[in-house]
């Protein structure tokens, strides 16, 4: 899943899987702020790799900013925001 890019890089991954409500909330975040700063993100579901699912099968949705981890289970708009800023 990846949402309209509006720019060439990617900077916000969200990794999710189907069915998970926080994903959900997460999502909904994560796409507020990125249209509001003119960034693009991309989904990635967990169950399509098992060493994904492994590596974050407890703590999705996971976040990332820029290759590094950003939050886990719970995406703030503010800190979102911020790190986009940097």
């Amino acid at each position: 899943m990846s949402a309209p890019a509006d720019r060439a890089e990617v900077r916000v991954t969200l990794y999710s899987r189907p069915g998970c409500h926080l994903c959900d909330d997460a999502r909904v975040v994560v796409e507020a702020v990125c249209a509001e700063l003119g960034e693009s993100f991309t989904e990635v579901s967990i169950d399509d790799d098992p060493e994904l699912t492994r590596r974050f099968g407890e703590e999705i949705p996971v976040t990332f900013v820029d290759g590094r981890q950003h939050d886990f289970w719970r995406v703030d708009a503010t800190r979102l925001r911020a790190a986009l800023a940097r």
